[in-house]
C-alpha cells in the first residue's frame, strides 16, 4: 500500500487506529463507562447476600420481608438500611459500628427486645436523621440515641415511662411517636426538644396532661387516654399550636377552665368520645370542632361568638355535636350569623 493511501485510510478511521492504544476502544468508549458505573459499588464492604443494593442507588441497603433474625453487616457506604418487616430481636454494639455515614435506618415490624439493644449500637450514628422502631418488643426507649435525630418513631411497642435522659439533647427532633404504648408517667425532658412540631402520645395510659410540653408544637395527639382534666393556662405557653386532639378522654366540663380554647392560631380541636355537657368557649379563629359523642344538653351561641356582626362572627367551618343530647331544632335561629362560614354541621 502506498503511503498516501495509509494516510487517507487513517484519516478515514478513529485516531485510535493510528496509534498504539487499543485499536477497538473507540467501539465501546462510551458503552464501557456506563457499563463501568452500573457494576456494584464495594466501597466500605461488599452487600450481603441476603440483602440487595441497586447499583443504581449504591447508597442504599434493602433487607426488608427478607426472614432476618440477626442484623446483617452494613458497608461503611450506606445511607439508607431498610430492615423492616423482619424477625431481628437484638441490636448489638458491633451491629452498625461501621454505618457511620446512615441517615435513614427502618427496622419497624421486628421483634427486637429493649434489653437486646446494646448501649453503644447507635453512638457511631452522628449522620441519622430517620429511625423508625414501631411496632416491636420494647419496654423503654433505647439509651444513647443520635443526637442528630429530626424523626423519631417508637409507637405500637410497650414504653411504660420516659425519663428525663431519653431525648436529652435532640435539639434536631421535630416529629415524635409515641402513641400507643404503655406510658403513664412523662418527665419534664420534652420540654427541651425545642424544635419538636409534631408529638404524638395517644393510646396511653395518661391520667394527666404531661407537664412543661415543648413551646413549638404544631400538632399535640393526645387521644385514648384517662385524662380528665385540663391544667389552667393550658395553651398559653404554645405559639404555634394548630392542632390538639383529646378525644376518647374522660374530660368533663368542671375540668376544662373557662376560656381554656379560647385561643387564636388554633385550627382544629377534637373533643369528641368524652364527658362534656357544654360546648366550651372556642376562639372565633378555630375552623373544625370535633364534639360527637359527649353528653352536651344545649346548643349555646355564646361558645363561639360573644358578639355577632359584619366583622364579628366564627370562622368555624366543620362541627360535630352528633352523638349528643340535642338535635336540630335546638340549633338558634340567629346562628346563621354566627356560624355562617360553617358548611358541616353535624347534631
Amino acid at each position: 500500500m502506498s503511503p498516501v493511501s495509509l494516510l487517507l485510510l487513517c484519516s478515514l478511521l478513529p485516531c485510535s487506529l493510528c496509534h498504539s492504544q487499543d485499536p477497538f476502544s473507540w467501539l465501546y468508549g462510551r458503552s464501557g463507562q456506563a457499563l463501568a458505573a452500573l457494576q456494584a459499588d464495594r466501597t466500605g464492604g461488599d452487600c450481603p447476600e441476603e440483602c440487595d443494593c441497586p447499583p443504581s442507588y449504591p447508597v442504599a441497603m434493602y433487607c426488608d420481608g427478607r426472614g432476618l433474625t440477626s442484623m446483617p453487616s452494613i458497608p461503611e457506604r450506606i445511607k439508607y438500611l431498610y430492615l423492616q418487616n423482619n424477625q431481628i430481636s437484638a441490636v448489638p454494639d458491633a451491629a452498625m459500628v461501621n454505618a457511620s455515614n446512615l441517615v435513614w435506618l427502618m427496622m419497624h415490624h421486628n421483634q427486637i427486645r429493649s434489653d437486646a439493644i446494646g448501649k453503644k449500637a447507635f453512638l457511631k450514628l452522628a449522620k441519622l436523621d430517620r429511625l423508625y422502631l414501631q411496632h416491636n418488643n420494647l419496654t423503654s426507649v433505647p439509651s444513647n440515641l443520635p443526637r442528630s435525630l429530626r424523626d423519631l418513631r417508637l409507637h405500637h411497642n410497650s414504653i411504660d415511662k420516659i425519663t428525663g435522659a431519653d431525648f436529652e439533647g435532640m435539639d434536631n427532633l421535630t416529629v415524635l411517636y409515641l402513641h400507643d404504648n404503655s406510658i403513664s408517667e412523662i418527665s419534664s425532658s420534652l420540654k427541651s426538644l425545642g424544635s419538636l412540631t409534631l408529638l404524638d402520645i395517644s393510646g396511653n395510659k395518661l391520667k394527666k396532661i404531661p407537664e412543661s410540653l415543648p413551646a413549638h408544637l404544631h400538632q399535640l395527639y393526645l387521644e385514648s387516654n384517662s385524662i380528665d382534666s385540663v391544667p389552667e393556662g393550658f395553651l398559653g405557653g404554645f405559639s404555634q399550636l394548630q392542632y390538639i386532639r383529646m378525644a376518647h378522654n374522660q374530660l368533663t366540663d368542671k375540668g376544662i377552665p373557662p376560656n381554656t380554647f379560647n385561643v387564636s392560631g388554633l385550627v382544629e380541636l377534637d373533643l369528641s368520645f368524652n364527658r362534656l355537657e357544654r360546648i366550651p368557649i372556642v376562639s372565633t379563629t378555630l375552623q373544625h370542632l370535633y364534639l360527637q359523642a359527649n353528653s352536651i344538653k344545649e346548643f349555646t351561641l355564646g361558645s363561639f361568638c360573644s358578639i355577632v356582626d359584619i366583622s364579628n362572627f366564627s370562622r368555624l367551618r366543620t362541627l360535630r355535636l352528633d352523638g349528643n343530647e340535642i338535635g336540630r331544632q335546638d340549633i338558634p335561629s340567629e346562628s346563621s350569623q354566627c356560624l355562617r362560614q360553617a358548611f358541616e354541621i353535624d347534631i
